[in-house]
This record gives C-alpha cells, structure tokens and sequence, in this order.
C-alpha cells in the first residue's frame, strides 16, 4: 500500500462518506480535526512541540509570549480602574502553557485579581494542562471548562492563540464565470486525482471575495472561508462586558489572501504542504485568518478593533525590554541565551516575527 493512503478508522469513515459523492474541503477538515473519537485533536496523543512531534508553538520556545501578554493585560487592567477579579478567557488554550507563563509574570495586585479560565475540549490538551496549572488550580485563581460550558459575564480579556487558524476552512476559486469550491473525491488517488473543484453556491463568500479582490476578480482568485467565525466570536466575546479580546494568529488581510489563492495546509512532522486529504486524524490542518473579515466580524460584535500589526512589532511595543534586560543578567549565561534566542524567534521576521500577526479589540 502506498504510505499517503491511509487504513485507520477515520479513513474508513471518510471512505463511507465518500460512496455517496464528493465531501468538501472544510466537512473533511471538521472530520479530521474534531471527529469524537479519531480526530487529530481529540486523540490521546500529543502533537505539540520538537522531536517526534508535528509542529511548535511561541510557546514551545520559551515563556516571553506570555510575559509579554502579561504586560499588556496588566496595562488594560490599569485602564480599567483596576477591576477584581480580572477574567483572562482562553478558548482553545492548548497545554495551558500561556495560562502558565502570565499567571508567573503578573506581579501584585494585579496577579491576585487574575482569574484565569482554560477551554479546550482535547483530552491530552487538558491533561497537560492540569500540570502545567496546577498551582493555581490548587488556589482557585485558574479552572478548566470545555469549550460548550456556558461563561458569566465578565470584566478583563480574551486570548486567542492560534484557535482561528484552526476552525474548519473551505478553500473557493472563481474560473471566470462561476464559483468552485474544493472537495475531496477519493483517499486512493488514481487517475482522477484526490480533489477536485466543484461548481457550488458561495453565498455569503461569493460576496465577500469580490468586494475585497483588489481591481476585481481574476480568473483563478480565491480565497478561504470558515462558516463558523461569526458563531465562534459571539460565543467568546459575548460574556466580556469591558475589557479586551486580543488574537495572535497567522493571516493577512482579505485582498492578499484572494491574491495567493489561500487553501489548506497539512503539518505532520514539522514539514508542511498543501496536501490536507492525506493521513486524515494524524495530520495537523490550517488555514490563513482572513483577517479583514475577522476585523469586520469584531466591530458587529461591538467591539472597537485596531489595525493589526505583525508579532514582532506588538512584542517590541508591549513587552518591558529593559526590564527583561536587567533581569536577564542577573541569570546564568546559558539561561540567559536562551531567553534572547527566544525572543529573537519571536521577534524577527524571518522567524515568527513576520508570519504572525496579533490584532486587538476593546469593549
């Protein structure tokens, strides 16, 4: 059997699905991702980090991220007049590790006003997280919900770390004359390929790509859509009465996305293609944030968004640099090596500096 067909149960699954027609690219994403008992975030393994895994996090390389979110939430709560308790929601929080990392940066008054509430609804994700936790779930100052668990109303922030790249995505092309979207037709390849591109109604997309195609649309444009972003932001940023929603993602805005032809991409082993019908349920799947779209959907959430910028910039304006500096040699030489290499990768734009981007919000 050639190593890109898959034989596990969700391939199976998928193969049952595909005798009755093609299923499109973002139904197989949801299958791939959050199947209940084969998807690759529900699954009892973890996919986070170096050696044997398949992709990284900022968080994997070292705790600035979070101090530097610390910084800017201490910042926001200042500005707020100092609201205790201070909620910090975190859909599709991970391991819990930027939890972690600002809970240990915050610094007085403002770090026992902190409540901090982790959602994620993968099994390992809150293993870890417990760990990584534990002290303050110990206190009392952090809990674990799932992702459906209802949340009062709430003055502070919410932080969303790579959670929109991860919503299931449906890449779409105009030929010129009409809309195709991109469906799976097959596990086993064969002369027909893989996928295929479907005539199919955009409807709300159709109209968003064309508004926001600089200088029309070309034949071959196109961009990615997530049906649920609108659901997905209301359910987070309802429950935040005052304060600030804060996303750290990659993306670009609307127009460049349609120019590039965004699609799918697959991480499996630190490498990644376009390849996102292969090894379903053992391969990471994203997508860019179209972050135009995600700007639009904030303010009818009655948010007031700013204009995004790149990580590299956001952490050179928020994080206290001088401060780092000055502790930073009071720590040993390979400790404090570290520390800089971590903020190098954050920082520069050949690293995580350019790729990501962090747009905010306030209410």
């Amino acid at each position: 059997m050639p190593p890109n067909i898959p034989s596990d149960a969700l391939a199976k699954i998928i193969k049952e699905l595909l005798s009755t027609g093609p299923i499109s690219a973002s139904e197989f994403m949801s299958l791939a991702l959050y199947h209940p008992e084969h998807g690759y975030y529900r699954r009892g393994a973890s996919q986070w980090g170096f050696d044997g895994k398949d992709y990284y996090t900022a968080l994997d390389l070292g705790p600035l991220l979070g101090e530097a979110v610390a910084a800017c939430l201490h910042q926001v709560w200042l500005e707020l007049d100092r609201p205790d308790p201070f909620t910090i929601l975190e859909p599709g929080a991970g391991r819990g590790w930027l939890g972690r990392d600002l809970l240990k940066a915050a610094a007085g008054d403002f770090s026992h006003a902190i409540r901090y509430i982790h959602c994620d609804d993968s099994p390992i994700a809150k293993q870890e997280a417990i760990q990584a936790l534990e002290p303050w779930l110990n206190s009392g100052q952090a809990h674990i919900k799932n992702q459906d668990d209802k949340t009062d109303a709430f003055i502070g922030a919410v932080i969303s770390n790579e959670l929109l790249d991860a919503l299931p995505a449906q890449p779409w092309r105009w030929d010129g004359e009409r809309w195709k979207r991109e469906a799976l037709i097959s596990l086993d390849g064969g002369d027909a390929g893989f996928t295929q591109w479907e005539a199919a109604d955009p409807g709300e997309a159709g109209d968003w790509f064309s508004q926001c195609a600089e200088g029309g649309l070309q034949p071959d444009d196109g961009s990615i859509w997530v049906e649920s972003l609108p659901d997905i932001l209301e359910t987070i940023c309802k429950p935040m009465q005052k304060g600030l929603f804060l996303a750290i993602d990659y993306g670009d805005s609307a127009p460049k996305l349609i120019a590039k032809r965004a699609g799918l991409r697959r991480y499996l082993k630190h490498q990644t293609d376009g390849n996102w019908w292969e090894s379903p349920g053992n391969s990471d799947l994203t997508a860019d944030v179209d972050l135009t779209r995600l700007t639009y959907l904030l303010e009818r959430q009655g948010l007031r968004p700013q204009k995004y910028t790149t990580l590299g910039h956001w952490v050179c304006a928020h994080a206290p640099l001088a401060q780092w500096e000055a502790e930073w040699m009071e720590l040993p030489s390979t400790e404090r090596a570290a520390r800089k290499q971590n903020l190098m990768r954050l920082t520069l734009p050949n690293a995580m500096g350019d790729r990501f981007k962090v747009l905010y919000a306030r209410r």
